[in-house]
C-alpha cells in the first residue's frame, strides 16, 4: 500500500473540517449525486466513495446512497466516521483495495491527481469497474492539462481558541506541463499563539485521450461535463479552476 507521506492527510487531518465545512460542498455534492442518478441503468441504492477525505462528501451521499468509503489516511478516516457515523469506512488504497461486493455507483470527486504514473491511474480505473454493478456509473472528476491554471487559493476557519489560514499556491514542475506542485502553507493560531506549517504534494495531469482510452479499453461508455465553479469561492485573485466530470456507465452483456 501506498504510503501516506502528506502532512495535510496525517498530522494535520484534524484542519480539516475548521477549514472546509459539509455545509459548503452541499452544491457541489448534490451535483454528483444528480448526475449519478441521471445516467444510471440500476436502482443507485449503494455508492462506493474512492478518496473520501474526512467524509465532506459523504455528509451529502448519505441522503441519496448506502455509502462506503475508502481513504488511505487513517487520520481522514477518524474524521469521517465521526461525521458520517452511518457510513461504512475502510483504511485502503484505491488501486488495489479488496472488497466483498458490488456497487450501484463509485465515485472518485477529489482525489484521483494523487495517481502519480499510469499505471497508477489503469489499476484505479479496473478497481473501480470490478466494483461496478452493470448499468451503474463510475464518476470522475479531473483536471486536463490544458486547462490548467497556476492559481492561488485561500481557506480560512475557527473554532474556539483556534484560528486558521491555509494558503495553496499550484504551479506547473515543468515544461511538460504533466504534473504540478501543489504547496501548502498553515497558519494556526492557539489562543494567539501561531505556527506556520507547509506540506507540498505532486498532483498528476492526464490528457483527455489518456482517459478516454483508459474508459474504453475497460468497456465504459463515456460521458463528459465541464464543470468551471466548484472552487470560484477559493480562488484569489479572480483565476479559473476548470474541471473535467467523467461520468461513465458500465453497460449489461447485451450493451444496454
Amino acid at each position: 500500500m501506498m504510503k501516506n507521506k502528506w502532512k495535510s492527510y496525517s498530522g494535520l487531518a484534524w484542519t480539516e473540517l475548521i477549514l472546509c465545512s459539509p455545509e459548503e460542498f452541499i452544491e457541489e455534492t448534490e451535483l454528483f449525486c444528480k448526475t449519478i442518478m441521471d445516467h444510471s441503468r440500476n436502482s443507485s441504492k449503494t455508492l462506493l466513495h474512492l478518496g473520501c477525505g474526512a467524509g465532506i462528501n459523504d455528509w451529502t451521499f448519505k441522503r441519496h446512497f448506502n455509502v462506503t468509503g475508502i481513504d488511505i489516511s487513517k487520520g481522514m478516516l477518524k474524521i469521517a466516521q465521526n461525521l458520517n457515523p452511518e457510513v461504512t469506512y475502510v483504511h485502503g488504497d484505491m488501486r488495489t483495495i479488496k472488497l466483498p461486493e458490488q456497487y450501484d455507483a463509485v465515485a472518485i470527486p477529489d482525489s484521483i491527481g494523487y495517481m502519480a504514473t499510469f499505471d497508477d491511474l489503469k489499476k484505479t480505473v479496473l478497481t473501480s469497474c470490478d466494483y461496478l454493478k452493470k448499468g451503474g456509473v463510475l464518476l470522475i472528476v479531473a483536471q486536463m492539462p490544458d486547462d490548467f491554471k497556476e492559481n492561488n487559493f485561500v481557506y480560512t476557519g475557527k473554532k474556539g481558541d483556534i484560528d486558521i489560514t491555509l494558503f495553496e499556491n499550484n504551479h506547473f514542475l515543468s515544461s511538460k506541463k504533466d504534473k504540478y506542485e501543489a504547496l501548502f502553507t498553515y497558519l494556526i493560531r492557539r489562543k494567539g499563539k501561531l505556527k506556520i506549517v507547509n506540506d507540498s504534494h505532486v498532483i498528476r495531469l492526464f490528457p483527455l485521450e489518456t482517459w478516454i482510452s483508459l474508459f474504453k479499453d475497460a468497456g465504459l461508455e463515456i460521458a463528459k461535463i465541464k464543470i468551471n465553479t466548484l472552487y470560484d469561492r477559493f480562488i484569489m485573485d479572480q483565476g479559473e479552476y476548470a474541471l473535467k466530470l467523467f461520468v461513465c456507465v458500465k453497460p449489461d452483456s447485451s450493451g444496454k
